[in-house]
């Protein structure tokens, strides 16, 4: 078992917002290992660590995420300084080793069977869970003026199921898939698309752009969607394209509660 000094990372998931989180644990001298799905449905595919589970790592801004087929090879990866992303959603990886910190960064809206036992310091970001009783500290994630609140009694705010507003859009700017099937992709992330433009199919049905912008998130190609999912986000900001490929500000806030909170409590 591979002596971490009392400083091992866990985080559950690694879409784009806990990538932010990652990133920003690596930079600070952490190991970290992150949870996965078999299948990871992020959208904001080019700055999510989640994308090594299908092409074996992922670089965003500078650090490589890799996919480790085993414990013992992502504990290895991580002792070494790289993120090591691990299939292994019901935390197995608890039985091998007790890490210092856990944080719950699926973002599912509810709590998938995090608890405050599982590590000396558990944090969860966003909606789901209650600082002081199933984790130590909440994040915030709700864009506004509480976003990246530490939350030692209660909650965060409750999903309002509406995006942020970006560049005069909210709701408009994501688009669900209107039927179940395997996702074809037309267009790729950073093209600037016109609304009505197609930018994916399912089977014979055409995905259509929203609004005019720039495709700043779509759905893995060849991914099996069910009806009603999240399969693209459109920023209609005309100068997005870098952001594309950039860790977002909101992703770097939630991080930066994160860091401070592991710092002061490790």
């Amino acid at each position: 078992m591979q002596n971490f000094s009392g400083k091992l990372v866990i985080v559950r998931g690694a879409g784009d917002l806990a990538t932010g989180t990652i990133h920003a644990l690596v930079q600070a001298g952490y190991p970290v290992v992150a949870l996965e799905v078999p299948q990871p449905s992020a959208i904001r595919r080019e700055v999510s660590f989640s994308e090594a589970v299908y092409d074996g790592r992922k670089t965003v801004e500078g650090i490589t995420a890799v996919r480790a087929d085993s414990i013992a090879d992502a504990l290895k990866l991580a002792a070494e300084g790289t993120p090591a992303v691990l299939v292994d959603p019901a935390c197995r990886i608890l039985e091998s080793i007790r890490p210092a910190v856990l944080v719950d960064a699926v973002l599912a809206k509810r709590n998938l069977g995090t608890r405050r036992d599982m590590a000396p310091l558990t944090i969860a970001l966003g909606p789901g869970f209650e600082a002081g009783v199933d984790v130590d500290y909440v994040v915030e994630t709700m864009r506004g003026s509480e976003l990246g609140k530490v939350i030692e009694a209660g909650s965060a705010l409750p999903n309002t199921g509406i995006p942020g507003f970006v560049g005069g859009f909210a709701a408009e700017r994501v688009i669900h898939a209107p039927a179940s099937g395997t996702l074809q992709a037309v267009r790729k992330i950073g093209d600037r698309v016109e609304k009505g433009e197609t930018i994916a199919m399912i089977g014979e049905i055409l995905v259509t752009a929203s609004l005019t912008g720039v495709l700043r998130g779509l759905i893995r190609d060849g991914y099996p969607v069910k009806k009603g999912l999240k399969i693209a986000d459109i920023d209609p900001r005309p100068d997005s394209y870098p952001l594309c490929f950039q860790i977002s500000d909101k992703s770097k806030a939630i991080a930066q509660s994160v860091l401070t909170i592991v710092n002061t409590d490790i």
